[in-house]
């Protein structure tokens, strides 16, 4: 089968490996949380990894759709070995900051040029913003 738009394909990749790690950080997250908050941080980081799976689960079948192949691996995962809320949420902060990118990266490749993932694009990325926007206010009770 011919691979279409190869660049798209390429941009769906990163999005994959980076939404499979996000299952990974946000499951580990989920088992250091600790503290008098802890209850509900962890049912928050559960759903991260779970929503998580889920994104990438839908860009490894629009990927598969378009004639490509996902990866058996994961993008890297880094931790700074800190495991206070603050650390883990700052560090899920710019674990977000970082799927904003792709999936923008994956809008300038196919805006104007595929209304489809145009729009799947679009609305991961303000999916992502949202995540920020969230975590953004989770931290302000630590400054």
């Amino acid at each position: 089968m011919k691979v279409e738009n190869p660049e798209a394909v390429e941009a769906l990749k990163r999005v994959f490996e980076l939404e499979l790690a996000g299952v990974v950080r946000f499951t580990h997250y989920a088992l250091m949380a600790r503290g008098p908050y802890r209850l509900p941080i962890v049912e928050f980081f559960n759903a991260q990894a779970t929503e998580s799976l889920t994104h990438a689960q839908r860009a490894g079948e629009i990927m598969t759709g378009l004639g490509g192949h996902p990866n058996m691996r994961i993008a890297p995962v880094e931790e700074t070995g800190q495991h206070g809320i603050h650390d883990i949420l700052e560090e899920s902060y710019a674990h977000e900051r970082r799927a904003i990118d792709a999936y923008r990266a994956l809008l300038e490749i196919v805006e104007g040029k595929n209304l489809f993932l145009e729009e799947y694009a679009r609305g991961m990325v303000a999916t992502e913003e949202e995540h920020v926007m969230e975590l953004a206010k989770m931290v302000r009770d630590f400054e």
